[in-house]
């Protein structure tokens, strides 16, 4: 009997165990009530402050809670302690235990079923108290929190933009004051400048582009077309021989209308007229008979062909918009073609000729261009008109206003150099707000900072459009009807006769990083927020977290970043072939500075006597071949490169111009040297001074060497 008790005590031991831990827990909390209710009974009210009731119930709630835990964590320990016993004894490898003769049969474990829903949260209850009582404590300094909100949202704007600088120093990115992402809004028109006088691209290449410029954020493109329009009639001796077809660019326009971009072409009409005046039958307008510069203004037949370039360029357009003068179909989708642009800047010949000298250089240029704005706003008064602005800068506001120069144009202030206030100084900007409603600025993505350079100073470019964002946002209120836009200008050629400066996709990158500053009012560094890497197709997502190295790294004297060598976009081939170009010219010129101004055997003075030592001599020459051949292998490959982009004219020029002359430079060291291996005997020394260096230096030599 007894052991028959012991055995189902032994089963339901967990049970036991539970059912008193309960009522100690309940004894205790009963004795915790009475105690607070004695003490509560026993204390007068009027001796006691409200200040320290509170501090007594503060007081008596940790005990309580701290109690609870304890005992909580006391139950716990219990509970986890059986059953690792019982979990210890299912997997007891032998039920069956024997004592001598007699052997001993240990009473069967049963699966142990669930506790009951009652015992499972026997807890519970005080465990809600615990979490309410923390989420007291954790609301307590809320109100100081929400007291302090706009001072720490004034904090983190500060920070922000100190971490934003701090960013843009270590990718290269030049820090403008004012600029950032709190800064002012980007500019409402943001044009992209083709210039077609040189180098004009395969209009194939150039729809690829309209996507990708409309994307960075392009609004229009400005398109200077000088010879590559497709004139008619008189006028066609005025179109190159490659020019455009009329039918191929009124697809291309078209083509630009369907992404959204609005076209402003630029006809030059004062100075860069060298494309029409270097003709046989139109040098008679040149201002001066020995330079097609400019055109004089004081002869009549220079305003009619002007008007009739004018109205040439401006019925094809209107044509593509559905509003020509003759009858025309309305176009599938009809441009957006609201002004013109006439050029007019760096007119250097001017007041020089006879009829000219009668009258001031600043009344001829302000006569000039009210004559061409009033024709055309005559003609298509829904048109506004557009010049450079460089040679207004020199006039006073009362010409400028006596002119009424304003009522008929807009000007459109350009400049390439960082210091932009160096050039347009703030009275000056005074003076074009009290004479223009409105104006526009222009900065450049390329050919601005030489001649005849391969690859644009990215870093330069981006730092020039980020100070005309701030120029923008300051000089802007000045006008009634404010800035309206900026152009980043891509000069394909500084002159009609001036060689090829940077191609337009060796541009690219330049053009990209450049269109999506200015489109959303300033750089953005953060990689999932700037449109540069939405168009950019790369193999690799740029991450700083993971390199360590920003995702954009531009340098001073670096022309190009990692990230555009290893992404794809329109021309990105013509990038990289320019790239290793340049690298190899550099490589060659150094090469034939060292032999030919710092070797002791293959200089002038050893050339003009021939003397020098052979075996140096052949030492120096031994790379010139293979130098040459990996040029020549070098042009092919750039005849195979462009010709995606540009028609055979342009890959013949680009050739001769960057890669010729130093094949010929290493083609005269080989004919030098040769003359020079061929001598077998020397003279003795001190060698005769020259006779020609003598005369060009006027030297007497009255004794000379026997």
């Amino acid at each position: 009997m007894h052991s028959n008790l012991w055995i189902f005590i032994w089963r339901r031991k967990l049970s036991f165990l539970l059912v008193v831990s309960g009522l100690v827990l309940l004894g205790l909390w009963t004795w915790a009530i009475l105690i607070d209710t004695t003490t509560a009974s026993t204390q007068p009210a009027a001796a006691s402050s409200s200040s320290e009731r509170q501090q007594q119930q503060q007081s008596t709630g940790y005990q309580q809670v701290h109690i609870i835990q304890k005992l909580i964590a006391q139950a716990n320990r219990l509970l986890k302690a059986e059953r690792l016993k019982d979990n210890a004894v299912e997997k007891s490898p032998s039920p069956v235990q024997r004592l001598g003769n007699v052997r001993f049969l240990r009473p069967t474990q049963a699966k142990k079923a669930p506790l009951p829903m009652s015992e499972s949260y026997l807890f519970e209850e005080e465990r809600l108290k615990i979490l309410e009582q923390q989420q007291r404590q954790k609301n307590a300094g809320m109100e100081e929190l929400n007291a302090n909100a706009e001072d720490e949202r004034m904090l983190s704007s500060a920070e922000r933009q100190t971490q934003y600088e701090h960013e843009l120093q270590r990718m290269g990115v030049p820090v403008v004051a004012g600029i950032g992402p709190d800064g002012p809004k980007p500019p409402a028109e943001r044009l992209v400048h083709l210039d077609l006088k040189g180098a004009p691209p395969k209009l194939s290449f150039l729809k690829q582009l309209l996507p990708v410029l409309r994307a960075l954020g392009a609004t229009g493109l400005l398109i200077e077309y000088e010879d590559m329009f497709p004139y008619t009639g008189v006028l066609q001796p005025l179109a190159a021989r490659n020019a455009y077809k009329e039918d191929e660019l009124r697809d291309f326009l078209e083509c630009a209308a369907l992404h959204g971009l609005s076209v402003m072409p630029l006809v030059q009409t004062f100075g860069h007229m060298e494309y029409v005046l270097k003709l046989s039958g139109f040098e008679q307008l040149r201002e001066l008979a020995l330079s097609p510069q400019s055109i004089c203004p004081s002869k009549p037949q220079s305003m009619a062909l002007l008007e009739q370039m004018l109205s040439q360029v401006i019925e094809l357009h209107l044509q593509c918009l559905g509003q020509a003068t003759p009858a025309s179909a309305v176009p599938t989708a009809p441009i957006r073609f609201t002004h013109i642009h006439i050029g007019c800047d760096e007119v250097q010949r001017m007041g020089e000729c006879n009829t000219c000298r009668q009258r001031l250089r600043s009344e001829l240029f302000l006569s000039h261009v009210v004559s061409l704005g009033h024709f055309i706003r005559r003609q298509w008064p829904q048109l506004g008109v557009v010049i450079w602005d460089d040679q207004l800068r020199s006039m006073s506001l009362s010409e400028l206003q006596h002119s009424q120069i304003g009522n008929y144009v807009e000007p459109m202030v350009w400049v390439y150099a960082s210091d932009i206030y160096r050039f347009i100084q703030p009275q000056l900007w005074d003076t074009y707000a009290k004479v223009f409603p409105g104006a526009w600025t222009a900065s450049a993505f390329k050919g601005a900072f030489g001649e005849s350079l391969m690859v644009p100073p990215l870093q330069h470019h981006l730092e020039n459009n980020i100070r005309w964002l701030a120029v923008i946002a300051k000089e802007g209120g000045r006008f009634s009807k404010g800035l309206r836009g900026l152009a980043l200008t891509g000069w394909q050629r500084y002159d009609h006769f001036a060689v090829l400066c940077e191609l337009l996709p060796v541009g690219m990158p330049s053009l990209m990083t450049s269109l999506s500053t200015v489109s959303k009012g300033y750089f953005s560094t953060n990689p999932k927020d700037n449109e540069l890497l939405r168009v950019l197709q790369c193999v690799f997502q740029p991450d700083s977290r993971r390199s360590g190295r920003p995702w954009l790294e531009l340098h001073p004297n670096a022309h190009h970043s990692q990230l555009f060598s290893v992404c794809n976009y329109p021309g990105h081939m013509v990038f990289k072939y320019a790239l290793r170009l340049f690298d190899k010219l550099a490589e060659i010129e150094l090469y034939l500075q060292q032999t030919r101004d710092q070797s002791a055997w293959l200089s002038d003075y050893n050339v003009r006597h021939n003397f020098s030592s052979p075996l140096r001599v052949r030492e120096l020459t031994a790379r010139s071949p293979m130098l040459i051949e990996e040029l020549r292998m070098m042009a092919r490959e750039a005849q195979q490169l462009l010709w995606e982009v540009y028609d055979e004219y342009t890959v013949t020029e680009f050739v001769e111009q960057t890669i010729y002359p130093t094949i010929e430079a290493l083609q005269r060291q080989l004919v030098t040297a040769e003359s020079l291996l061929q001598r077998r005997t020397w003279p003795q020394r001190p060698l005769p001074l020259v006779l020609k260096v003598q005369e060009d230096l006027g030297l007497v030599m009255n004794q000379q060497p026997k």
